[in-house]
């Protein structure tokens, strides 16, 4: 599971399906220690006694995959996108679709998107196409200076900020989870970059410490619970056999924030 903050709704989800009269565990390792790599993914499936499984945030290769297995999985988030399995998380691209029209209303056009590799390679995922056509319906040419490319480890992700404001620094940036959003935050303080002042942020995720920020945190929220919910309904119809494919999206919703403000043109580091 490459996504931190889903390792407590995989511990709820878990202890909702043992109530449920399931056996429910985790595997050995995770997608991430796997480094979401096919061979290994294959290996410790064929390692592993389960009548089911449920994918957590997984790439489009290793969801394909276990599409075509005999064994039922489902795809809970990831690029689940299109194909034949169950699959459910919340439908994300509306609300980061509104998050980038407010940051240009807001005057930005230097507007980048850290995320995960996963979801700009080989193909982009759809929030991720969302993001450079939106940029392109005004008139702004996407690059990968707004899609940049990183090491996926804490050093890569300094060092790709602090090439990103070397010479023509972002006057915003969309942060796809919210361990992301507190590193660049930090990042702007050690620099004395005010937030939103010389730079806005936004969080695509949700995250209980946004209730406790100053100014109010950009972000993406939605609801576990009707995610949760639609799992324990496609476990039930495993146990008695019936087979289900439905792909279920949940809502989310763009909440504006003190973290965003207008774009300085003259913005250069201090």
């Amino acid at each position: 599971d490459p996504l931190a903050l889903t390792e407590a709704y995989s511990v709820e989800l878990q202890h909702l399906l043992l109530e449920a009269g399931h056996t429910a565990f985790f595997t050995r390792k995770s997608l991430t220690e796997l480094d979401m790599r096919l061979s290994r993914v294959r290996r410790l499936v064929e390692e592993t006694d389960a009548d089911a499984w449920v994918v957590c945030a997984a790439s489009r290769e290793v969801l394909e995959w276990f599409a075509e297995q005999p064994v039922p999985a489902l795809a809970l988030f990831g690029l689940r996108h299109g194909l034949p399995m169950a699959n459910v998380g919340p439908d994300m691209l509306r609300p980061n679709l509104e998050a980038t029209r407010e940051l240009i209303r807001f005057g930005h056009r230097r507007i980048v998107r850290m995320c995960r590799k996963l979801r700009r390679l080989p193909t982009l995922g759809p929030v991720e196409q969302g993001f450079v056509d939106e940029l392109a319906a005004h008139g702004v040419l996407p690059t990968s200076y707004h899609l940049p490319d990183w090491e996926e480890n804490v050093g890569g992700f300094y060092a790709c900020l602090d090439a990103l404001f070397c010479l023509t620094p972002p006057t915003a940036l969309i942060l796809d989870e919210p361990p992301f959003y507190t590193a660049a935050l930090q990042f702007c303080a050690e620099r004395g970059l005010r937030v939103p002042e010389d730079v806005s942020l936004v969080c695509a995720d949700s995250d209980l410490s946004f209730g406790w920020c100053r100014p109010s945190v950009a972000h993406i929220r939605w609801e576990i619970r009707p995610v949760l919910r639609r799992i324990l309904r496609w476990a039930a119809h495993v146990s008695h056999g019936r087979k289900d494919l439905r792909q279920t999206m949940t809502p989310a919703q763009f909440v504006s924030g003190g973290t965003i403000g207008p774009a300085r043109s003259d913005f250069r580091l201090p």
